[in-house]
């Protein structure tokens, strides 16, 4: 029994030591404060609950903090020594000043942590996109130390002019860059409108294309029925010619099957051949949508894909066939390539 009034006073006596200590804590937005009296970790929230920072918190009560003042930059300093630095970029601003940053170095970040990811970094007042910084763990979160004074500064320009272009990851190329850059740059590219529209834009093609594909299968096992019922009705005899009338059939199949090739896709996507020229490894096709707007478009002869469709598909020409091409053309009124 004395053991537990013992415990009991110990605790109260830590209580009241806590309502008469300060300390030094980060604090984000919405979030909580933290500190240790006596080896036992005590939560708050900051009053005001909006505040987002560096501070030195009085107890209120035990759950309670409020903010008395903003620390020194020593006060600051000698904190943030207690914490593991590590270099890393910025990437792009998640929210107030949390922003999303990659390691610098991706196998010290291993070393150090057992993975290289991006990380959140809280409190980052002065810094911008690509910036290299020093960010400081305390075991849970990342919080912002400086910029690194070190790095060159060369590297974020170049990257920022590259995103202001809205340059895909692949055409980003200067010298100096390494692979953590590039990482980098990605994850602040995805956030950008122009890249999310294309994304978009890419999704509805291969949709588009999917959905062409199945009507295409559909319609010739249609056709593959059709022609088997046929097959069957006819009899023998009518089934079966002579050798020169067959000779004089394959023939005739040859000299037109590569324009009945070209005639069948644009039918099977709603257009219609009007000419064609062999220009070696491909075929320029002359062809009609719908509405009656005529297009020339570049064709593979082995497999009918496009090689230029004759309007700007920024660079996804090759993700089509004739066929394919004829809805795209159609409906490129509804997108911003």
């Amino acid at each position: 029994m004395a053991d537990i009034r013992n415990l009991l006073n110990q605790i109260a006596a830590q209580e009241a030591q806590l309502r008469d200590t300060q300390f030094l804590a980060p604090c984000v937005r919405g979030g909580r404060v933290r500190t240790s009296v006596a080896n036992i970790i005590y939560t708050f929230t900051p009053q005001p609950q909006d505040f987002e920072g560096w501070g030195i918190f009085q107890p209120v009560d035990g759950k309670t903090a409020e903010v008395v003042e903003e620390p020194s930059l020593p006060q600051l300093a000698e904190y943030l020594k207690l914490l593991k630095p590590l270099r890393l970029r910025l990437a792009h601003l998640l929210q107030g000043q949390t922003w999303l940053a990659y390691p610098v170095n991706e196998s010290d970040m291993q070393q150090r942590l057992g993975s290289a990811k991006p990380v959140p970094v809280h409190l980052v007042t002065e810094a911008s996109a690509f910036e290299p910084i020093i960010a400081r763990f305390d075991g849970s979160a990342w919080w912002f130390d400086e910029i690194d004074r070190r790095a060159e500064p060369q590297p974020a320009e170049l990257l920022r002019e590259q995103l202001r272009q809205g340059t895909m990851p692949e055409n980003v190329r200067f010298p100096g860059m390494t692979p953590e850059m590039l990482t980098v740059y990605d994850l602040a590219l995805q956030q950008t409108p122009s890249y999310q529209l294309r994304m978009q834009h890419r999704r509805e093609v291969r949709g588009l294309r999917e959905m062409q594909r199945e009507q295409r299968l559909a319609r010739q096992a249609q056709r593959d029925e059709e022609r088997r019922r046929q097959g069957l009705q006819q009899p023998e005899q009518q089934r079966q010619y002579p050798p020169q009338t067959q000779r004089g059939r394959r023939h005739r199949r040859t000299a037109h099957s590569d324009e009945g090739r070209l005639r069948e896709a644009l039918h099977m996507g709603g257009g219609e051949l009007r000419e064609f020229r062999d220009r070696g490894d491909f075929w320029q096709v002359e062809w009609m949508t719908r509405n009656g707007d005529r297009h020339t478009s570049a064709i593979s002869k082995g497999d009918l894909t496009v090689i230029s469709s004759g309007i700007c598909l920024s660079g996804y020409d090759r993700d089509f066939d004739l066929q394919s091409l004829v809805g795209v053309i159609e409906a490129r009124d509804n997108w911003d390539f």
